[in-house]
C-alpha cells in the first residue's frame, strides 16, 4: 500500500513537471536567460534557436532576437524583431537604441532610394531612446555620431552634436572629452583634437577603449612614434585585450606598416573569447585577409 502511495506521488509530480516544462511561462523564464548567457558568448545562432521555442509575446525575448539578427548582419530581420519588441514595450530606452542601430545598418547597405528613410527612423528611435533616459550613455553615443555625420536634411547637424556633447559633461567627463575630440576633428582643428583625446584618456586611464582611442588618432595622424608608444600603455594594462588586439592591427593595416604584427595580432584575436561588444569576427577575418594581400 505505501509502496503504491508513494509511486503515485511521484507520478503525480513527473505530471505536473511535464506541465510546467510545457508552459510558455516555464520556457520563458528558463529560456531567455539562457539565450542571453549564448549571447553573450557571441554564439547568436544558437541563442536565435533557443528563443525560437521561448513564448514570444515579450519585449526582452523580441529585442534579444533582434540583437541576434543584427549581430549576424540580418538587419532586416533585426528591425522586425526590434519593431516587436518596441511595440510591446514603447517605454524601453534600449529597445528604441537598438532598433536604432537596425536601421541604421540597412541604410548604410540599402539603395539610394531607401537608404534616406532608414536613416531617418534611425534618428528618430536615437532620439526616443534618450528622451526616455537620459542617462543612457550609449544611446546618446549612438545619436551624437548620427549628428556629426548625417546630412541636416536628414536631421544631422553639428550644432546638434555639440549641444548633444555638453548633455554628458556631468555625466561622463571621459566621454565628454572624447565627443570635443570627435567635433574637433571634424573641424579640422587637429592639434584641439589630440589634446581632447588625450584629456579623455587621463580622465580614465585604465579604460583600454581611452588609451585606444588616442593612439589611433595618432597613427591616423601618421605620428607612428607616438601612437605605438600609447599602444604600448594599453598593452601594459592589459596585453590580452581583445579591443587592443583589433584596433592596433586596424591601425598598422590602415597605415600599412607592421603587416606581420598586424597578421599576428587577429589571428590571436580571432582565437580569443568575444563579446557582443567586440568587433565581429567576420570583421576581422576581412582585415585579415586585407593584411595578407598587402
Amino acid at each position: 500500500m505505501k509502496v503504491r502511495l508513494a509511486m503515485a506521488r511521484f507520478a503525480r509530480k513527473a505530471l505536473i513537471s511535464m506541465v510546467l516544462l510545457a508552459t510558455p511561462a516555464f520556457s520563458q523564464m528558463t529560456g531567455l536567460p539562457r539565450a542571453r548567457q549564448l549571447y553573450e558568448k557571441t554564439r547568436y545562432e544558437d541563442a536565435l534557436a533557443l528563443l525560437a521555442g521561448v513564448a514570444t509575446e515579450n519585449g526582452a525575448v523580441y529585442s534579444l532576437m533582434g540583437q541576434c539578427y543584427y549581430m549576424l548582419g540580418q538587419f532586416n530581420k533585426a528591425s522586425e524583431a526590434l519593431e516587436r519588441a518596441v511595440r510591446l514595450e514603447p517605454n524601453n530606452s534600449g529597445y528604441h537604441l537598438w532598433l536604432g542601430r537596425a536601421y541604421g545598418r540597412r541604410a548604410e547597405t540599402s539603395s539610394f532610394v531607401t537608404a534616406p528613410g532608414y536613416a531617418t527612423k534611425a534618428k528618430d528611435h536615437f532620439e526616443k531612446a534618450v528622451a526616455l533616459d537620459t542617462r543612457n550613455l550609449e544611446a546618446a553615443g549612438d545619436l551624437f555620431e548620427y549628428y556629426l555625420e548625417a546630412p541636416g536634411f536628414l536631421g544631422g547637424g553639428m550644432s546638434k552634436a555639440v549641444a548633444l556633447a555638453e548633455k554628458t559633461k556631468n555625466l561622463d567627463p571621459a566621454e565628454y572629452h572624447y565627443r570635443l575630440a570627435q567635433i574637433a576633428d571634424r573641424r579640422k582643428e587637429y592639434k584641439d583634437a589630440e589634446e581632447q583625446f588625450r584629456r579623455a584618456m587621463d580622465l580614465a586611464p585604465r579604460q583600454i577603449g581611452r588609451v585606444v582611442d588616442l593612439a589611433n588618432y595618432l597613427s591616423r595622424r601618421g605620428k607612428y612614434q607616438e601612437s605605438e608608444a600609447v599602444f604600448g600603455l594599453a598593452e601594459n594594462i592589459d596585453p590580452n585585450n581583445p579591443k587592443l588586439m583589433f584596433e592596433r592591427a586596424k591601425a598598422y593595416i590602415q597605415s600599412k606598416r607592421n603587416l606581420d604584427k598586424a597578421r599576428e595580432l587577429l589571428v590571436r584575436y580571432l582565437n580569443s573569447p568575444l563579446s557582443p561588444d567586440d568587433p565581429s569576427r567576420r570583421e576581422a577575418e576581412q582585415l585579415l585577409k586585407q593584411a595578407r594581400t598587402g
